[in-house]
């Protein structure tokens, strides 16, 4: 599954958080292209403009987007998203929680502030976005939830310990909630991206670059084109009967 492949959103509404740079921008301009009217999330004043870029590439390219900013693991900012969102189009159809951030520190070492940020964006904010889409999608009779987890959920991964164990929430929450509504046309899924060519990995050294991409049996970092047909696939209808499930396009760093 590539980023060109092609599926069936005409007059589906999208929300995409950490949208203003690498996968988030992808996907969203992906769902654009086939057919969603798509709001791209950001987090802060930092991100406009990254944010209005992603959204005039869009419309560029004959699809419709918005650009609504909002700190996901802020309870208000995220309630004031989903009413702008009510008023602007009145229903979601796909959510996607995608909203992350990483940096990298032993455990020894690391800040309770720095574990309460990563924990905070990652699980209560796609916990916020999850319940708040929810209410609409319940009140719509459908929707599609898909969270951004990661194949270190998996496998683990060293000074990376609070970003695995977010993940790994993530993983679990998916699950659980599938459960939740598995009785409803709501389909809730993740996708556990390997390592991918984005700006959390802009300041890594080019050496650790090189370990991580030859323990890659794919022999390669992937580029975000390799991670978003996952989740083209997933908010299409051929995807209704993937509950809970987990695709990773990892180019084999973890079976799962």
């Amino acid at each position: 599954m590539q980023g060109g492949m092609k599926v069936e959103l005409d007059g589906r509404s999208a929300l995409v958080t950490g949208a203003s740079s690498g996968i988030g921008a992808a996907v969203a301009g992906a769902y654009a292209k086939n057919g969603a009217r798509v709001f791209v999330n950001y987090p802060d004043a930092s991100q406009a403009s990254a944010a209005a870029a992603v959204v005039s590439a869009i419309e560029a390219d004959g699809g419709q987007a918005a650009a609504l900013m909002a700190d996901v693991s802020n309870e208000a900012e995220v309630e004031q998203m989903f009413e702008a969102i009510a008023r602007e189009v009145g229903r979601l159809d796909i959510l996607v929680n995608n909203a992350g951030i990483a940096h990298s520190s032993p455990v020894e070492s690391l800040e309770l502030v720095d574990f309460q940020r990563v924990m905070n964006v990652h699980v209560l904010g796609t916990f916020l976005c999850s319940r708040a889409a929810l209410r609409m999608m319940y009140a719509q009779q459908r929707g599609c939830i898909i969270n951004t987890a990661s194949q270190l959920a998996y496998i683990g991964a060293p000074a990376f310990s609070h970003y695995t164990a977010a993940k790994g929430a993530i993983l679990s929450f998916t699950r659980s909630l599938a459960l939740e509504v598995g009785d409803r046309d709501i389909p809730v899924n993740a996708v556990a991206p390997g390592a991918t060519m984005t700006p959390i990995l802009a300041d890594v050294p080019d050496a650790v670059l090189d370990a991580i991409k030859a323990n890659i049996p794919a022999g390669k970092i992937a580029e975000v084109g390799d991670i978003v047909g996952s989740y083209l696939f997933l908010a299409s209808d051929a995807a209704r009967h993937f509950r809970g499930q987990c695709i990773s396009p990892n180019g084999g760093d973890a079976l799962l």
